[in-house]
């Protein structure tokens, strides 16, 4: 049987929790069934985390090399590149500077990825674009488009745009009417038992806050989405209060800075750490007593999928998808998305240890709805 040729076509390689879906969608795509071109926006070093038998492209350059002349060219040509992105159509730009013929092509990502793939002047192949956030409440693609007018008509041009909640299917529906009828909802898979595997692997970390009574943990981006910068002063808070709490922070991103002066201004290195990226999160998730999500606005939260495979339990600001993962805070504890919810809800976790324990043991119950095998057979139908 002959091999389906498919493109997937992301903004980046690592650092997210699409990204990590991306790579376990990937990783469990039969080879002998489909043959795959993964293209990114800019060139990354591909690792370990992706399977050998893609074949990896991208769109901008990016070069460590010393040579001048070198440095320049490549410079150069980035830039005619950025210029015909934003001033050319979607279609002359695809036809420049993306290769091959497919049988489906994927932008799994919204923004850049979504628009050079609605460029595609391949009219037999089918077009899927996935969004991973609620637009609505996080409208950060409006960089990417003139308008969005623009952004709507780019979304016509996909048969299925696959959202990763009903929050997130609202959200496109109401801002882009006119693709109603193309949108479908489709979980996010993950590999429940790479995750519990990876989680007992030993790594060498500071152990300064390993002493404290309850252990905190949030994973994501290092950006104002993610609340990080609020959820800092509420660990102060619980700190000049007298809980014996601590919160690690797995990630990296543009406020890093910012989040790391406010660490050492307020004299917090005994409380909180930022661990900065790893490619393996999950045995700092699993030795953690609490996950946090403090985020202002979420499309489908990966890592509180991750925390409820490994028994971890959750709190949560309401954001979307929250509700359907935490069935409604049958699983999970929801709090509003405010500063003094969020630290009522921490308060509540820390103090009482029966609390804590309940959830732990939903969280178990609940880790066992995600697996891998259903949601796959989901994106092979879709692809």
């Amino acid at each position: 049987m002959e091999k389906k040729r498919i493109l997937f076509f992301t903004n980046g390689l690592y650092g997210g929790g699409a990204e990590t879906i991306q790579q376990t969608i990937l990783n469990n795509l039969d080879a002998n069934k489909y043959d795959i071109v993964l293209y990114s926006v800019n060139r990354c070093k591909i690792n370990e985390l992706y399977p050998g038998t893609i074949r990896y492209r991208y769109i901008f350059d990016q070069t460590d090399s010393t040579n001048f002349l070198y440095k320049t060219y490549i410079k150069i040509v980035n830039k005619l590149k950025l210029i015909t992105f934003n001033k050319c159509s979607s279609k002359l730009f695809y036809k420049l500077f993306v290769r091959g013929n497919y049988d489906s092509e994927i932008a799994f990502i919204e923004g850049y990825a979504t628009k050079i793939v609605s460029g595609s002047t391949n009219k037999k192949s089918k077009k899927i674009a996935w969004v991973h956030i609620d637009l609505e409440s996080n409208h950060w693609t409006k960089k990417v488009y003139r308008n969005d007018k623009q952004e709507e008509t780019a979304y016509m041009q996909f048969d299925s745009v696959l959202c990763v909640s009903n929050n997130v299917k609202d959200a496109m529906k109401s801002l882009f009417p006119l693709i109603e009828n193309k949108l479908r909802v489709c979980y996010n898979p993950i590999d429940e038992n790479k995750i519990k595997r990876l989680s007992n692997e030993k790594v060498d970390e500071d152990t300064r806050q390993l002493n404290k009574e309850i252990k905190l943990i949030s994973i994501g981006r290092l950006v104002s989405q993610k609340g990080y910068d609020r959820l800092f002063p509420l660990i102060k808070v619980l700190k000049d209060e007298g809980y014996s709490v601590s919160l690690r922070i797995i990630g990296q991103g543009k406020d890093e800075y910012l989040l790391e002066r406010y660490v050492r201004d307020n004299e917090l290195q005994d409380v909180i750490s930022l661990l900065g990226y790893k490619s393996n999160p999950y045995p700092y998730l699993k030795e953690s007593d609490l996950f946090v999500c403090s985020s202002r606005s979420e499309g489908y939260s990966t890592v509180i999928t991750e925390a409820l495979v490994l028994g971890v339990p959750v709190l949560s600001t309401k954001c979307s998808g929250v509700g359907e993962l935490l069935g409604n805070g049958e699983f999970g504890y929801i709090v509003e998305n405010t500063d003094e919810a969020l630290l009522e809800g921490l308060r509540n976790m820390i103090s009482d240890k029966k609390l804590l324990e309940h959830f732990r043991e939903k969280s178990v119950e609940r880790g066992a709805y995600f697996k891998l095998s259903n949601l796959m057979k989901n994106v092979e139908d879709l692809i």
